[in-house]
């Protein structure tokens, strides 16, 4: 008689955005999603099958969501508690929302429904907005309800040619996921280590410090990322000048030696206002890496991400594209983006990247989901 497999852990997805959490949940079944924009539900629909409610999740209740999840992962907006932006901190209109989402948890707990593992994943300026008060109110809202709570800074550019540090609060009841007795590299970084100075001791106590493994070594750069020459669209060399004009001396130097070489090299620059002598001026920073910097949404903080092309002595520059954007997000080229270039780069600067998730889901979410419950 054959022996019918157990049916995979399922998992709850919060501001879902275009579902790139649940691309990245290895062994996971996602059975619910949730976010409140039209534009990225419509690109979840496009890229998945399965259950979305559109809605503010202060409107959700626990009889919304289905079955009895083991796992409930919550992109909360971070736009509140961004290095970048004006960090509001939890109580802000958007990052507020992190409270709608407990709320749901408190609600299945007292269903007997309680999931056993919950991740928060934000900006890792939640572990300083509000002087640290707002991480410190995360972790210990899921300590007082009986969770063991560690926390992970993960930067994409260990699996992906993209700068983007995120934060990863990992929460655990009843199961047993791997504990280092120390922080450990590259995960736990010296911000973690600040913030965890911070907790309270019965918020100490609760703490994990989730050994997971770092992963292999990197081996793709932006270049291999980036469409064709022939198939996009380039400045003319007066636009190319205006832009090159706003890098400083230091950046416009480097920029020059590349070119010089006559080897093909690609920059990724960002546009940003600095403050020199007193005064604001705009800046275009250049890194010549392999890495394109963090991508933010066209209207975030900083502007869109451009490319620039040394190539036999030749200097070109235009826009990152969108499906490059999705590529830096780990995306396959098959996932249906908005068709309009600045909802899709929305889409993509809001995002969490798919090998991100993929590894802290394999080395230490799935396990523990599987393994023999910790004894009580």
């Amino acid at each position: 008689m054959a022996i019918r497999p157990e049916p995979a852990p399922e998992a709850l997805e919060f501001f879902a955005g275009g579902g790139l959490a649940g691309l990245g949940l290895s062994g996971f079944r996602t059975t619910f999603s949730n976010d409140l924009d039209s534009m990225k539900a419509a690109a979840w629909r496009a890229n998945h099958a399965g259950l979305l409610r559109q809605d503010d999740v202060w409107a959700l209740r626990a009889a919304d969501l289905p079955g009895r999840p083991t796992l409930a992962w919550a992109s909360s907006p971070c736009q509140d508690v961004s290095l970048a932006g004006a960090r509001a901190g939890l109580d802000g209109r958007r990052s507020g929302v992190f409270w709608g989402f407990w709320r749901l948890m408190q609600s299945l707990d007292a269903e007997g429904r309680g999931p056993p593992i919950i991740v928060v994943e934000n900006v890792v300026g939640l572990l300083t907005s509000g002087g640290g008060s707002d991480f410190t109110a995360v972790c210990e809202a899921m300590a007082e309800a009986g969770y063991r709570v560690g926390a992970l800074e993960m930067d994409a550019a260990l699996w992906l040619p993209q700068s983007r540090p995120r934060l990863f609060i990992v929460a655990m009841r009843g199961l047993s996921g791997p504990e280092a007795a120390a922080p450990l590299d590259p995960f736990h970084s010296p911000r973690i280590v600040g913030a965890f100075d911070r907790l309270s001791p019965d918020g100490r106590a609760a703490w994990a410090w989730w050994n997971l493994p770092a992963p292999p070594r990197r081996n793709i750069d932006l270049i291999e990322l980036l469409e064709c020459d022939e198939a996009v669209s380039w400045f003319d060399e007066a636009e190319t000048r205006a832009l090159i004009a706003l890098a400083a001396p230091l950046h416009r130097a480097r920029l020059e030696a590349a070119r010089a070489s006559g080897e093909r090299r690609v920059a990724a620059a960002y546009r940003r206002v600095r403050t020199e002598n007193g005064t604001k001026v705009q800046r275009l920073e250049l890194r010549l890496d392999g890495l394109a910097g963090c991508l933010r949404t066209p209207a975030g903080g900083s502007s869109r991400q451009y490319v620039i092309v040394c190539d036999r002595g030749r200097l070109r520059a235009r826009r990152l594209r969108a499906r490059e954007a999705a590529r830096l997000m780990g995306l396959p080229d098959g996932y249906r983006l908005p068709k309009s270039e600045t909802a899709a780069l929305k889409l993509m600067g809001d995002a969490v990247a798919v090998p991100v998730v993929r590894h802290l889901s394999e080395g230490l979410l799935l396990p523990a989901a599987l393994g023999r419950r910790a004894a009580a």
